[in-house]
């Protein structure tokens, strides 16, 4: 098989070289991850932003093996639920932890105080009083970041806000002043600093401008109620443009900027938490052409596999990236279909007309039995797809070790 790109679809040879011997052993559909890629990844993510803390949102990705490579590089992992806390502590035990996201049960709650937990990004006024009376009980004071939901900051790169409107995500500022004036009577928790996440799919310049906006209102906010503060998290928003698969996000544009924001505010602790932004690029979805047709004047090329595999592009309303691997694997007597320069829709084997994973994309050649790697799929891909539709069999999983 010789790679051909329909666009600048990067294909690592690692991955290359996997996805020929599992079209050959017929393994395919399979998620294929190039762990050097990633090792690679950040630590030019880690060497661009020296004065910063990282934390990772397991939720882009929580294999062990790709969370074993991302732990050496980042301060910390931040979990969102009773599970994926449970997830990391197995496998590893003594990663320091921050645990956000909303509708947090007691049950969860006193896991994570159990568990050892370093940070609770609190969502409401209720979640801390909760948190105060389960860490009391338990002869522990809970250390807290109030994620609060700020307005944010004009972004021309914005892909999607999450700050500023009705969401249940966050306080609302005039009850992240309420919870100031009852920090003091909550022995149970410990005020840290600010979490917040206004945006996503943002660019260097904008990315930084909002977390200067966090940092600013930060500030305010601890001054105004004369509380000591500590740290403060920005979130992620990191973009990543499944358009342009092969441009990554200015790390080191983002690092000097976020290096003067952080000596204007010194002692300040100031932390960033990517998500999408670390394995996004280190993850590939293999598959098989199955069938091509003509519809109505259009090419259909059916994929093994499909949108309950790798829900992404149906989610977010893209075309996945990916690069074709002519294969002479083709058992039967009867001439294959081909199709040369022509644009293909290519979907899966679910019965919706959902599932798509690119629409009309020109292909300097297809061919039924043809391999389709489809690129940028390392984070929020599998994790998060609908499995058990159609019950299909689950992807074969591989991890290469070097690029």
């Amino acid at each position: 098989m010789t790679a051909r790109f329909p666009d600048d679809t990067p294909l690592t040879e690692a991955v290359l070289g996997a996805a020929r011997e599992l079209s050959e052993r017929d393994a395919l559909p399979a998620y294929v991850y190039d762990l050097g890629h990633l090792d690679a990844h950040l630590a030019a993510i880690r060497a661009a932003c020296p004065e910063i803390e990282v934390l990772h949102a397991i939720k882009a990705n929580p294999e062990p093996a790709l969370l074993a490579v991302i732990a050496r590089h980042v301060d910390g992992l931040e979990v969102a639920s009773g599970g994926e806390l449970a997830h990391v502590r197995s496998h590893l035990p003594d990663m320091p932890l921050a645990f956000g996201g909303p509708g947090k049960t007691d049950a969860e709650l006193a896991a994570a105080l159990g568990a050892d937990v370093r940070r609770y990004h609190v969502e409401s006024l209720h979640e801390l009083r909760r948190l105060d009376a389960l860490a009391r009980a338990r002869g522990r004071v809970a250390p807290v970041l109030l994620r609060v939901n700020l307005p944010a900051a004009p972004a021309s790169g914005t892909a999607l806000t999450m700050g500023g409107l009705p969401s249940p995500f966050g306080m609302d500022p005039t009850e992240a002043d309420t919870a100031a004036g009852e920090l003091s009577g909550l022995s149970g928790v410990r005020f840290l600093g600010i979490h917040a996440h206004l945006a996503s799919g943002l660019d260097s310049a904008d990315c930084a401008a909002v977390a200067e906006t966090i940092l600013g209102w930060a500030n305010r906010y601890a001054r105004r109620h004369k509380l000591e503060m500590l740290e403060v998290n920005v979130g992620g928003g990191m973009a990543v443009d499944y358009r342009y698969p092969g441009q990554v996000f200015d790390w080191a544009d983002y690092g000097r900027r976020m290096a003067n924001l952080t000596r204007a505010h010194a002692p300040l602790t100031v932390r960033i938490e990517p998500g999408r932004a670390v394995s996004a690029y280190s993850g590939w979805y293999a598959t098989r052409v199955l069938d091509l047709k003509r519809s109505h004047g259009e090419w259909f090329a059916v994929c093994a596999g499909g949108t309950h595999h790798l829900r992404t592009p149906a989610a977010k309303g893209h075309d996945q990236p990916f690069a074709v691997l002519p294969s002479s694997q083709w058992a039967n007597s009867w001439p294959r279909q081909t199709v040369t320069k022509e644009a293909v829709t290519l979907v899966g084997q679910l019965c919706t007309p959902k599932d798509v994973l690119a629409r009309s994309v020109p292909v300097p050649h297809l061919s039924v039995g043809d391999v389709v790697l489809f690129a940028m799929s390392g984070a929020y891909a599998y994790n998060i797809s609908h499995h058990g539709f159609l019950m299909h069999p689950t992807p074969t999983v591989v991890f290469v070790p070097s690029s």
